[in-house]
């Protein structure tokens, strides 16, 4: 196998070529769906996925492995000007792994963001969400904490939330130990990660702690009982299809587990109100397009101040994609720009889907 740098440098090549060439070299011409067309690079990297084994053949280990190696080829480099430090906390039942970024123009007034990588509580660890980590802490000036939470099958549902959960905690009682004001934190996550975020919120509110400053919510999974028209619209996307989600739950959720736990599926909670304010985004070519779109239209309905984003083009996963995908890297940007906006607006945010 070649070298990552190798692969890297490549790939960069690859993604350089004019669109319709790359649409050619796929095999095919626009791939529209949905009403939506997809990034000529998504496609591209749709074609040459197809050519290799399904995640669903691979064991978990090995699709953590594999993963691994394409997102290394995917991601794009370290943010200038973001400092990291890596940590370790207490858990319930054991260490929980983090890493602080922190960026030289932090100045102090915006909350520490709590943030859980993508992977369908299967797959992913710190260097999943590495590069989205550093664009955050750079655009939005504001200290990440990101967490390595523990994984499924060896550790299934509610493991992975509880860990996150802990993590969220501490990070917001230890918050002025990053820069950040003291006694407050933001949650967020991508895919399952925003289903943590989104629990995290709901598990706030059901304590009667305070509710964290911020949830962002990256194309996250918000009903793992979900049946909505983007399930078969996008039932075959790259790179999470529906029979990859299957999956993954078929991993995740322990056989004694409800998928309409809002635990679970926080989408099933009746009330939704007075949760934190919210940015939601989404990907057009992902199977939970519609769950997400539909949490964002719910949580404004609840008078929850919420800002929703769909980014039509690009699929699943995007915040992994940043060194391949131009327009991946542009959104990822986008959306530290939204969490940073939110954070200095002196009223909440603008609702609007």
């Amino acid at each position: 196998m070649a070298d990552p740098a190798v692969q890297k440098f490549i790939l960069k090549a690859l993604m350089s070529l004019p669109s319709p060439v790359l649409r050619a070299m796929s095999g095919g011409g626009t791939v529209y769906r949905g009403g939506r067309t997809l990034d000529p690079r998504f496609q591209f990297l749709a074609a040459a996925a197809a050519r290799m084994p399904s995640m669903t053949t691979l064991s978990p280990d090995e699709a953590r492995s594999a993963s691994a190696k394409g997102l290394a080829a995917m991601s794009g480099p370290a943010e200038p000007g973001v400092r990291n430090e890596s940590l370790s906390i207490d858990g319930q039942d054991g260490p929980i792994r983090l890493r602080a970024y922190r960026p030289a123009d932090q100045d102090g007034a915006a909350p520490l963001i709590v943030f859980a990588h993508f992977g369908g509580g299967v797959i992913g660890d710190l260097e999943t969400c590495h590069a989205f980590c550093g664009i955050l802490a750079r655009i939005a000036r504001t200290a990440v904490l990101s967490v390595d939470y523990r994984l499924a099958p060896d550790h299934r549902f509610p493991a992975g939330l509880d860990d996150v959960l802990a993590a969220f905690r501490w990070g917001r009682d230890n918050a002025a130990r990053f820069g950040a004001p003291a006694g407050t934190a933001a949650i967020g996550g991508d895919s399952m990660g925003g289903n943590f975020a989104a629990v995290v919120a709901q598990e706030m509110k059901r304590t009667g702690e305070p509710q964290p400053a911020l949830q962002l919510l990256v194309y996250p999974a918000v009903d793992v009982a979900s049946e909505t028209p983007s399930m078969t619209t996008y039932a075959d996307a790259y790179p999470l299809s529906r029979p990859i989600m299957d999956w993954f739950m078929g991993h995740y959720i322990g056989a004694d587990a409800d998928p309409a736990d809002p635990r679970l599926s926080p989408d099933r909670t009746a009330d939704l109100s007075d949760l934190a304010p919210a940015v939601v985004v989404t990907a057009g070519f992902d199977p939970l397009v519609d769950q997400g779109e539909a949490y964002a239209k719910r949580l404004i309905a609840a008078g929850v101040p919420t800002t929703y984003r769909c980014y039509d083009s690009l699929a699943h996963g995007f915040t992994a994609f940043t060194g391949a995908v131009p327009a991946a890297d542009a959104a990822c940007r986008e959306i530290a720009r939204l969490v940073r906006a939110a954070f200095e607006a002196s009223s909440p945010l603008s609702s609007r889907a």
